[in-house]
């Protein structure tokens, strides 16, 4: 196992057997994330999309109460107080946002407990969100007079469609899992005694197949929630090109002529 020395004990990262795993570490605040955590991430990301031992990244929250409960707001009368400040606190949330949704692996999240507010917003950057049956999910803007911008809600709407969104905003309403993933706001909900198992085991199964494969699926989806005037469809097409003359496509087809398991490379 590899770990990452990170800045912060609030933010964990490591790598194992091709599997990054992202954890946010404060579970006595239900895991809400802090300035030094917002920083810490762009950099966990910098490291995972740049490194051959990582082939998925799995994020999660620390101890059973919560995957990520929003922002600290606790530290905000300190570090989010004057204009400067706001200013220079928005900037590390957006790095970090941006950094998430950056990466080119898979990414799944992992989810118990609360997953609401700023919390929805992080699970939203995964490709897949696997839930247990303890999740709480929601928005509270509306309750709270926050205005929410369209990039968010966009993304939000991408995922669970616009009657869907209107809900969850105008409601400010939290919703368990079995709603979620009726949504689709969720991929699938399992027990919370195989939440993890369930997890690894999709993990496992993504870092087994075709890295390259992988990542082209990845940026072409991504392309598609795009406009159709802002898509980069040049880059799909290299990214399918680089597919078909890499070492592994010649891997994948000798491995089914020879009937085992094919040992992808990602070249």
């Amino acid at each position: 196992m590899r770990t990452l020395d990170l800045q912060t004990d609030k933010m964990l990262a490591h790598v194992d057997e091709g599997v990054g795993s992202i954890i946010f570490n404060q579970p006595e605040k239900r895991n809400a994330v802090s300035y030094a955590m917002w920083q810490a991430i762009p950099e966990i990301i910098k490291d995972f999309n740049s490194s051959e031992d990582v082939r998925v990244v799995v994020m999660s929250g620390a101890g059973d109460r919560a995957f990520v409960s929003g922002a600290d707001i606790s530290e905000f009368e300190k570090l989010r107080n004057t204009p400067e400040q706001i200013e220079i606190y928005d900037a590390a949330t957006s790095a970090s946002n941006k950094a998430l949704r950056s990466l080119e692996k898979p990414l799944i999240a992992m989810i118990r407990g609360f997953c609401v507010g700023g919390g929805l917003a992080i699970s939203l950057a995964a490709d897949l969100r696997i839930a247990a049956d303890d999740g709480k999910f929601g928005v509270p803007a509306a309750k709270l007079g926050l205005g929410y911008g369209y990039a968010g809600i966009k993304e939000l709407m991408n995922i669970v469609g616009p009657s869907y969104a209107k809900e969850i905003f105008f409601t400010g309403q939290r919703f368990n899992a079995a709603e979620a993933e009726m949504m689709g706001l969720v991929n699938r909900v399992v027990p919370t005694s195989e939440l993890e198992s369930t997890v690894i085991s999709y993990a496992r199964t993504i870092a087994d197949n075709a890295p390259l494969t992988v990542k082209a699926a990845k940026a072409a989806v991504n392309e598609g929630t795009k406009n159709p005037g802002e898509r980069d469809l040049e880059k799909i097409a290299s990214l399918v090109e680089a597919c078909f003359n890499s070492d592994d496509y010649k891997e994948g087809r000798r491995a089914f002529m020879e009937k085992r398991p094919p040992r992808f490379q990602g070249r």
